[in-house]
């Protein structure tokens, strides 16, 4: 059949429409690919052409409060391979292995990665500079050695559970390591350059550097002196006691600022994994929760003040040895009891009856009121993680025992950071702080602060004129009462005791006690507040006899370090069986040998030297507190002591 020549026009003329549709098809999608999309997919082929070589940011130091460094990066670097690079995996692995301990096979799987860059770990990770050199000397095709660094804890295991450790990626996994981590990473910088498939570096292209951004140096309120004094104690007291575990805290009372935290028994940070888990996961101070026993008194004295429940030096009390309440006889720790006292003597005793008759007085309602205004029951907000909330009687549960028992510790569960932050608040002049271990955050380049952390008040719990009787009270807990064993001459130290029963299997221990004593100085003007707890010490357990010797040595040590100056007034010491009384050293300067035996006491033996009749100079001086029956060394000559000194 013919077809003629119009429609042989027509269909050429169809076909030609088409192929200018498809050939503006095509140009429409190249101007698209070039204009819209181009600069996309060259970043993604230059992605595909790059290779970048991490250089990692240095992690921000911690300091204590005095810029003594506690954790801060030693230089450690890192062997990199770059397996296109690599022209003969198996030679490469043969000559490294022996370098970085590591088996030819599992450095062969390494090397022949189909990726850009391949840590050779472990052996490769965080090496001596001595053998990343010798890893350079190989001079091997591939191999890179990248900057790096490790964590240091210069101190050991000093103030372990506060600051924490880091994992091999210089992340956080424990105490203000973890709880800062993102502040204290830093930001990680690299080395880039273009290759092709074979890994050699593209001609005309240049090398890219991003430069690692640093990460904050962390001030902490912790004080290295202070920390150091208080771990020498609490070594030295589970040689001594042979205690199932220990804790102590120090804080500064007036902002809640944490002076030390330690735990026993401890471990060192960069050796973490010798220790069991349950060593460096729990930081005994915020996570461990028992009764507290007599400690938690305060709070119940606190609230009787407040409400004028109570008159402490007017107000009398007769102690049977037990007191009765819904059927149950609570008894007083003093077989026999302490018969007729004050109120104060009833503090300064301990007394359980009297604190009972204190509880009934407040009510439930009232006293449960005050234990969670002092913040007993929820977390303090510490910045550590692991804190427990205690645990507190429902009010519709307490009856007139749990009332009882309340009243003087028993039946409720606190953790030792409630006990210090809620005995700071009944001392300072009834204002609960939040405790806190962060004090300032430093930018490492520059030495400027960027960020203080400032106190951060939670409520008033009590007033003034309530807080002043209850340091004066706890005064005299020390000065006359069960505290004895924490006096410090010229400190003015208050506190309390604290013996609780330990529950062992749902039932109380007749045998395991969690013995403590949280102390204060000084009375009139608190600087520091000490809390120490000892878990089943060998012996008797008693909080008097245990761990307030601990709190007053590390008391006797921190006070002058921080500054504080011996007062002239305090409540004089009762003196018990066997305890040598402190005495002041009278002025013998100007006196004859005659005058000073005639005149002087028991109190002191004498001792001289010279020749002469008059005495013109001593040690130790006048005014100077000492042991009763100390030696005073006299120095003598002929005429005057003015005609001496001149």
């Amino acid at each position: 059949m013919k077809v003629s020549k119009s429609t042989v026009r027509r269909r050429l003329f169809i076909v030609l429409l088409g192929g200018i549709a498809v050939f503006g098809a095509l140009l429409l999608r190249l101007a698209y690919v070039q204009i819209v999309e181009g600069p996309e997919l060259s970043e993604k082929a230059e992605d595909s052409w790059r290779r970048n070589i991490p250089f990692s940011a240095k992690r921000g130091e911690i300091q204590d409060r005095n810029g003594t460094r506690l954790a801060y990066n030693v230089s450690s670097p890192t062997i990199l391979a770059i397996p296109v690079q690599i022209k003969d995996a198996r030679a490469t692995a043969k000559t490294l292995a022996p370098v970085l301990d590591m088996s030819e096979d599992a450095l062969q799987a390494l090397l022949t990665k189909k990726q850009s860059t391949v840590k050779l770990q472990p052996g490769g990770r965080k090496i001596e500079l001595e053998k990343a050199q010798q890893v350079r000397d190989l001079n091997l095709p591939g191999i890179v050695v990248a900057e790096d660094n490790k964590r240091y804890y210069p101190y050991g295991d000093l103030a372990a559970h506060v600051l924490g450790f880091t994992g091999i990626d210089n992340q956080g996994l424990t105490g203000v390591e973890l709880m800062y981590d993102e502040r204290l990473s830093g930001i990680q910088g690299s080395i880039s350059f273009l290759s092709d498939a074979a890994g050699r570096q593209m001609p005309g292209s240049a090398d890219t550097y991003q430069q690692p951004r640093d990460g904050l140096n962390l001030e902490l309120t912790i004080d290295k002196q202070i920390q150091t004094i208080m771990e020498r104690e609490l070594d030295q007291a589970m040689l001594k006691f042979q205690a199932k575990s220990m804790l102590a805290i120090a804080m500064d009372p007036q902002s809640g600022e944490v002076l030390g935290m330690a735990s026993r028994p401890a471990y060192e940070p960069d050796k973490y994994r010798e220790v069991a888990p349950e060593i460096y996961n729990r930081n005994l101070p915020i996570w461990m929760t028992y009764e507290p026993g007599s400690t938690f008194k305060i709070i119940t004295l606190s609230a009787a003040l407040e409400e004028g429940k109570v008159d402490l030096k007017n107000e009398r009390f007769y102690d049977p040895g037990f007191i009765e309440v819904g059927g149950a006889k609570l008894r007083c720790w003093k077989r026999g009891g302490h018969g007729s006292q004050t109120f104060l003597q009833v503090v300064e005793n301990s007394c359980n009856p009297g604190f009972v008759t204190l509880g009934q007085r407040l009510g439930k309602e009232k006293l449960f009121e005050y234990i969670k205004g002092f913040g007993f029951g929820t977390k303090t907000g510490i910045d550590l993680r692991g804190e427990e909330n205690g645990i507190l009687f429902k009010l519709n549960q307490v009856g007139p025992v749990e009332l009882a028992t309340t009243a003087f510790g028993q039946g409720v569960s606190v953790t030792p950071i409630q006990q210090v932050a809620a005995v700071s608040a009944a001392i300072n002049g009834g204002k609960l702080y939040t405790p806190h271990v962060a004090k300032a955050w430093i930018d490492p380049v520059t030495g400027m602060t960027v960020e203080e952390a400032e106190p951060e008040l939670v409520r008033t719990v009590i007033s003034e004129q309530t807080s002043a009787q209850v340091r004066e009270a706890l005064e005299s807990v020390v000065a006359q009462g069960t505290g004895g064993n924490a006096f410090i001459d010229g400190y003015r130290v208050g506190g309390k005791t604290g013996t609780a029963q330990k529950v062992v299997n749902g039932r109380y221990s007749a045998s395991e006690h969690i013995v403590s004593f949280i102390g204060f100085a000084p009375a009139d003007d608190p600087q520091l507040v000490v809390y120490v707890a000892v878990d089943d010490p060998v012996g008797l357990q008693f909080g008097g006899l245990i761990a307030a010797p601990i709190v007053k040595s590390i008391m006797t040590d921190a006070l002058p370090a921080l500054g504080v100056e011996p007062r002239e007034q305090q409540i004089d010491k009762k003196y018990r069986y066997g305890e040598v009384p402190i005495v002041t050293v009278p002025n013998l300067v100007g006196k004859t040998v005659s005058d000073i035996y005639e005149d002087m006491n028991m109190n002191f033996n004498l001792s001289s030297a010279g020749t002469g009749n008059t005495v013109i100079r001593q040690a130790p001086e006048a005014g100077a507190r000492v042991e009763k029956g100390s030696t005073i060394r006299v120095y003598l000559s002929e005429g005057s002591a003015d005609a001496h000194r001149h």
